[in-house]
């Protein structure tokens, strides 16, 4: 990317970005990238030591200005945390890259209280931020929103109740907010992720035996870097991009059956694996 590139990108989605998730993964590599760019960002995750990691880096490598907020994205206050962090700010992007479940247990195992706080963390905070930071975008024309789903709100499947639910509600919610806001000038993107190698996942499948080191790659798995950069590059093709190979495949395959038989193909797919408990991690 040229100077002036660099110099027109930030114009249009700068000065400010803020990255819900940002303390690692694809989050941290969006961040990065933005970065790059000439964008300061704002990171936003429950770990201040990791946020403190992931900026420290970024300032190094690339002299923009880094904030971190250290906040619990599905607790009541988050979204006035955040707005009283960053309400001094210009901010030209949101990027919401939060709400991975790391369980795939059945609904009726795990208390309400979990499903509730999924929806909280994946819906209600990403709507509240979206509606916060849209207007001033719209008013200047130019800016962009990024919310992340997953292959797992295509179609409902068995262990991912809450998790499938909250992200087809982001899926829908980006491309509906793109067919609002790609008009007065923002760019919104649903980028919909399938299996990727996060550190998240690493440490899941490492803990329930299924690697032997978190330092091993994630068979099969698109890299947390280059989805990052996928997503980058194609802000301005919304309403929605599909990271990964498997999801455009499921895409394609599941969107040629009737809904009906999407859910029974998706029931028997479980049954088949009952063993890989890390479904709905990827994100």
């Amino acid at each position: 990317m040229t100077t002036a590139e660099k110099t027109e990108f930030a114009e249009r989605y700068g000065p400010w970005a803020v990255i819900a998730g940002g303390s690692e993964g694809v989050g941290a590599e969006f961040a990065t990238g933005l970065a790059e760019r000439g964008i300061n960002v704002v990171l936003l995750a429950r770990r201040q030591a990791a946020l403190d990691q992931v900026a420290a880096a970024i300032r190094d490598d690339t002299g923009v200005e880094v904030r971190t907020v250290a906040v619990d994205l599905a607790e009541d206050d988050a979204v006035a945390a955040i707005v009283a962090a960053t309400d001094d700010l210009d901010v030209g992007l949101l990027m919401y890259c939060a709400g991975a479940d790391p369980n795939y247990r059945p609904f009726l195992a795990e208390p309400i209280a979990s499903a509730l706080s999924m929806v909280q963390r994946n819906c209600v905070v990403p709507m509240r931020l979206c509606h916060h930071f849209a207007g001033p975008m719209v008013a200047r024309g130019a800016g962009s929103i990024v919310l992340v789903s997953s292959g797992g709100g295509l179609v409902g499947a068995p262990n991912m109740v809450a998790y499938g639910a909250t992200k087809a509600f982001d899926m829908v919610m980006a491309e509906a907010l793109w067919a609002e806001l790609h008009e007065q000038g923002v760019d919104v993107l649903g980028l919909v992720l399938g299996l990727t190698d996060t550190p998240a996942l690493r440490r899941l499948m490492v803990e329930r035996g299924r690697s032997a080191s978190v330092d091993d790659p994630v068979p099969g798995a698109a890299s947390a870097a280059t989805v990052a950069a996928g997503a980058i590059a194609n802000l301005g093709n919304g309403p929605t991009w599909i990271a990964g190979d498997d999801v455009r495949a499921g895409f394609e395959h599941l969107g040629a059956m009737s809904r009906n038989d999407a859910v029974r193909l998706m029931v028997q797919v479980a049954g088949d694996t009952m063993g890989d408990d890390t479904k709905g991690a990827e994100s």
